[in-house]
């Protein structure tokens, strides 16, 4: 039976008090779900939300990490120190940081090296642009992202990651894959997987549906038989939005 997954990437937003004044209303509001809920606060609020959730169900995830352990990289973090903070997930390969910092395939499958060693779940993102969904190229693109970043590891590495496909032209846009747009990639997804390793691992996979997801559009979206979930953006940063999300699974 596959994880069902709510996980709330807050990007560059909120500060301390901020933070735990979001965490205490989503911690009081949380509905009981089977769901796994994660939010996913900026590198200097960890610690904080780790603490303001220390009697929640709610996870805490990083939201990158550097591949090497230590060293002369300036500005970055590294998995050990994620570790020493608890903090077991971590969020690879968005698109934000493949278009605005440069982040390779290459570089990811480093990244994913590492967090596999380290036994951090990695939930590892990736998606087609625009451009390429109007070509007809989506497919290749998302079969090539996988491929040259998740493929070269082991098959039991499989059981510490979890997917977010992400069609990058739904990323805050306002625009949304449709229910059936979404289903038919995730389904892609698995068939690709299983070819290259097998079909439990692809069957058993959580795969996330990360695209402009909200209240008004989850339930639906959430419906299809291979979407597992969501890597939810903007609306996880109002717990009221956060909670219908995590309702509509």
């Amino acid at each position: 039976m596959r994880t069902k997954i709510v996980a709330g990437n807050w990007k560059m937003n909120k500060n301390r008090e901020e933070t735990e004044a979001l965490l205490a209303e989503l911690s009081a509001k949380l509905p009981d779900t089977k769901a796994e809920v994660i939010v996913a606060p900026t590198f200097v609020n960890l610690e904080t939300a780790q603490r303001s959730l220390e009697s929640s169900t709610i996870k805490v995830a990083a939201q990158n990490m550097h591949f090497a352990e230590s060293g002369a990289y300036t500005g970055e973090i590294s998995a050990d120190m994620l570790l020493n903070l608890d903090i077991d997930t971590v969020i690879l390969g968005h698109s934000e940081r493949r278009s605005y910092f440069g982040e390779t395939d290459e570089l990811l499958a480093k990244k994913m090296d590492t967090a596999v060693a380290k036994g951090l779940k990695a939930i590892f993102c990736f998606g087609e642009e625009l451009e390429d969904r109007k070509s007809d190229n989506h497919f290749s693109v998302v079969e090539s992202q996988l491929k040259n970043g998740l493929f070269h590891l082991e098959a039991s590495a499989w059981k510490n990651i979890v997917l977010a496909y992400e069609p990058v032209w739904a990323i805050g846009t306002g625009e949304t894959a449709s229910p059936e747009q979404a289903q038919e990639m995730h389904a892609f997804i698995r068939k690709t997987i299983a070819e290259a390793y097998n079909a439990s691992i692809a069957d058993e996979v959580s795969i996330l549906y990360g695209g402009s997801v909200k209240p008004n559009n989850a339930e639906e979206i959430f419906s299809k038989s291979d979407v597992d979930g969501g890597l939810i953006g903007g609306a996880s940063l109002v717990a009221s939005d956060f909670v219908a999300i995590i309702n509509a699974i």
